[in-house]
This record gives structure tokens, C-alpha cells and sequence, in this order.
């Protein structure tokens, strides 16, 4: 099989699944149609590398993950910089960047509130946690494919959920879960 026509068998089998694995991290429909974009071009240049050390779907996968954590890494560093820019202008009295836009299909209006809210728990975990978490509750994966994507042991993984759940549980039980 061409290189070519590998790619479109790859990108007709995963493009739903990852659009939504990049939907979970970002919360956004345009986010992440633009992640699942920048997932395939990195799958098209880089198929001649693909070693088969490892299942396509999880090399798909991990790269996914690379480019969701890396898109919200730049997203808080942008958020920063803003922020440290305001301070230091001239109308240094607003804050010159909006505040995360939840845009999530098929979530009714009385749930985004309880929704955005439990992602912004959420999306403060841990970055390892954080995967974990959406890999195994949200996309229902199992925890010997989470360890592969991760790159970890699946008592690792396992762990890392054990700690999500703590971690949020915690968040709940201080009050930061509690919403006005």
C-alpha cells in the first residue's frame, strides 16, 4: 500500500476518534477541529518513520495527546503574557484576554454550567493525570491501552486515576467544587 493511500485508510479509521479525544482537552469545536488537523499533517509526514512497535491507533493517539498538552501550554503561556502586558500598559485597568470559551456540541444549556465547571477541575489536574483521566472515563479506554498510549506500566496508570479521583474529590470537598 502507497504511503498516500495508507494515510486516507488512517485518517477515515481515526478522525472521529481523535477529533473527540482533542474535543475533551480543549473544550472548544474549533480547537480542536484545528488539533485534529495539525495531528494528521504530523501522521502524513511522519508515516514513513512509524515502526510498528506499537499499534497505529495508539502512535495516533499519543501524538494527539503531544499536540493537545502543547496547545494548552501555549494557550496559558499567551494567557500570562497577556496578562503581565496589562499590568504594564497604559489602561493597565483590564485584563486584555477573555476567559475560556466552553463550546462543546450536544451539551444542553442547564448542563454547560455544571459541565464547564467540572472541566475546569478537571483541566487543573496534573497534566499525566488529566490524560489518564479523559483516556479511561471519558473516552473508555482500558487501562492496559491507557499505559501503551502513555507510555506507561498499568499499575502507573492506574495509580495516576487513583490520584485523579483524590485530587478531585479534594476540590469538591474544599468548596472549589461548590458553585454559586
Amino acid at each position: 500500500m502507497t504511503e498516500s493511500k495508507e494515510f486516507e485508510v488512517l485518517y477515515h479509521k481515526f478522525k472521529n476518534q481523535i477529533y473527540n479525544l482533542a474535543l475533551q482537552y480543549v473544550q472548544n469545536t474549533e480547537d480542536a477541529q484545528e488539533i485534529t488537523q495539525d495531528v494528521f499533517l504530523t501522521v502524513h509526514s511522519k508515516i514513513d518513520t512509524f515502526k510498528n512497535n506499537s499499534k497505529q491507533s495508539t502512535w495516533i493517539y499519543r501524538i494527539c495527546i503531544n499536540k493537545c498538552l502543547d496547545f494548552l501550554r501555549a494557550k496559558k503561556r499567551k494567557k500570562r503574557f497577556s496578562f503581565l502586558v496589562s499590568l504594564f500598559s497604559e489602561s493597565g485597568s483590564e485584563i486584555s484576554f477573555d476567559k475560556a470559551n466552553f463550546n462543546h456540541p450536544g451539551i444542553q444549556l442547564e448542563q454547560k454550567e455544571a459541565l464547564i465547571h467540572l472541566f475546569s477541575m478537571i483541566n487543573d489536574l496534573p497534566e499525566n493525570q488529566k490524560t489518564a483521566l479523559i483516556l479511561a472515563k471519558i473516552e473508555h479506554k482500558p487501562q492496559s491501552e491507557i499505559a501503551e498510549i502513555m507510555e506507561l506500566s498499568p499499575k502507573a496508570v492506574e495509580s495516576l486515576l487513583q490520584r485523579a479521583k483524590n485530587n478531585l474529590q479534594k476540590k469538591i470537598s474544599s468548596g472549589e467544587g461548590k458553585r454559586e
